[in-house]
């Protein structure tokens, strides 16, 4: 197998994380060991070990790419991550801290001292730098901030200055300008000159003398025509760019739509601040999609598998402490009915399926909304539609599976009235689950909220709550 293949291979990155935690629990062996033996020369076979141990991990690690590691970072308990890392971190330059998840990135770190910090993030790029400042200490950003260079701290400041959700704090720029009035043979020589291409160059940004970008010359075109060719007879003109200010996923769906690998980030004057490339906007999907996902099982925040119990149950309570609270409202509402289940003991059977069957119908209607959001095709325009269509089909649905429950409710109990209440609470049910789930997420997002936060939690409290209040208070009206 080709080590690049190796590098994508999930079985290969198992077996490896295997091996490590294998040699880590015999460095452990080896370290007991010495502390129940005699206590002649006991540092000096301890830092022999020491040493032994380190050396052993360089070793395995050095052949893998900084993302594998960090994968086998985020999988290993506090105390082996610790020791891992400890023998590791010099060798990386950064690249693993940048890798690893934020909540990881910080047990990295918090162990780390200032000047140490500043060393592992001597060789990062500004725009790498700018993903982890927010983890970094106070005072070993400072130490990094007196390392670069005036160009290096103005580009810093720009990212900087940019929400995590705007494009400009998505750029980098490892970018090459060139003029009009050059010919294609001159940029040829300027680019042997170089040495190499900034990563994922696919064209070179033209420019006037002002900064001002005019339009892109894509490598294929530099290479296709003539060397005597001026840049302006071939360059192209119309061509997609990004405001610094323009949102994040408005950027990233234009890259899926247009298969883009890089593209010039402008100023409101048009004028070039930096560049926006696909390893970005990959990075910024991933992190969107964790955090969604997240967001709809109610966990506030990203968070370390091996993290301490108290910090993932800080993590975990909000949505919890919300669940307690719906929960007692679904049972106060059964409470208030505990006559006519106590009459009617088929209510108790009957009652999760009104219930489980809201939460699903619901739960498929936020979901599309969610993600019909997120890709930026709901509009003003076409809402109206979109819900008009929605209710339309919970009407359907409602109807169709209302008829089959009443069925089946009238094979198991034989009561013609029982399966109409059946029938008919889940057609009301499945209509206020569509609803619910139509109104959370176009709310939300209605006030500058993240559709995706919580959706699923609420949404499941009130499809619960209806669904008992409908079924046992039309049971009520006409089964008493």
């Amino acid at each position: 197998m080709q080590t690049a293949e190796k590098i994508h291979s999930a079985q290969f990155l198992a077996q490896q994380l295997q091996e490590i935690t294998v040699l880590l629990e015999k460095q452990q062996l080896e370290r007991s060991l010495v502390h129940r033996g005699p206590t002649t020369n006991h540092e000096l076979v301890e830092a022999m070990l020491q040493n032994q141990h380190q050396a052993r991990l360089q070793e395995k690690f050095s052949s893998l790419h900084p993302a594998d590691t960090a994968s086998i970072l985020e999988s290993l308990p506090l105390d082996q991550r610790k020791t891992v890392w400890d023998a590791i971190k010099s060798d990386y330059d950064g690249q693993v801290l940048l890798e690893v998840s934020d909540a990881v990135r910080q047990t990295l770190i918090s162990g780390m001292a200032a000047e140490e910090i500043a060393s592992v993030a001597s060789t990062l790029d500004t725009d790498e730098l700018a993903d982890l400042a927010a983890d970094l200490p106070k005072r070993a950003m400072l130490k990094i901030l007196r390392s670069l260079n005036s160009e290096e701290r103005k580009h810093l400041n720009a990212i900087l200055s940019y929400q995590d959700s705007q494009v400009g704090a998505l750029m980098d720029f490892g970018m090459i300008t060139i003029r009009t009035d050059l010919t294609l043979k001159a940029i040829i020589a300027y680019i042997r000159k170089l040495g190499k291409l900034p990563s994922h160059t696919d064209k070179l940004f033209v420019v006037d003398q002002n900064d001002k970008v005019l339009g892109i010359l894509p490598l294929q075109r530099l290479l296709t025509h003539l060397p005597s060719q001026l840049v302006a007879e071939v360059m192209v003109t119309d061509f997609i760019r990004f405001q610094v200010g323009q949102e994040a996923a408005e950027a990233a769906r234009a890259f899926e739509r247009y298969d883009l690998i890089s593209a010039p980030v402008v100023d409101s004057e048009g004028k070039l601040q930096g560049r926006l490339c696909v390893d970005n906007i990959l990075d910024f999907i991933r992190e969107k999609t964790d955090e969604d996902l997240l967001s709809q099982a109610g966990v506030g925040e990203q968070e370390d598998l091996f993290a301490s119990v108290w910090k993932s149950a800080r993590n975990r309570w909000g949505w919890l402490l919300i669940n307690i609270v719906t929960a007692f409202a679904s049972t106060r509402i059964i409470g208030v009915f505990e006559d006519i289940i106590l009459q009617l003991v088929a209510l108790a059977s009957l009652m999760p399926i009104i219930a489980a069957m809201g939460g699903n119908t619901g739960n498929q209607t936020s979901m599309l909304i969610i993600r019909s959001l997120a890709l930026g095709q709901i509009t003003p325009a076409n809402i109206r539609r979109l819900i008009k269509k929605e209710l339309t089909l919970a009407i359907l649905n409602g109807i169709f599976i209302g008829l089959i429950l009443g069925l089946l409710s009238l094979l198991l109990y034989h009561d013609r009235a029982l399966s109409a209440v059946m029938a008919i609470a889940m057609f009301i049910n499945l209509l206020v689950a569509v609803i619910v789930g139509l109104s959370i997420p176009l709310l939300r997002h209605k006030f500058g909220k993240d559709p995706a936060v919580g959706t699923s939690v609420i949404l499941t409290a009130i499809t619960d709550s209806m669904g008992f209040f409908i079924f046992l208070g039309l049971a009520q009206l006409f089964l008493i």
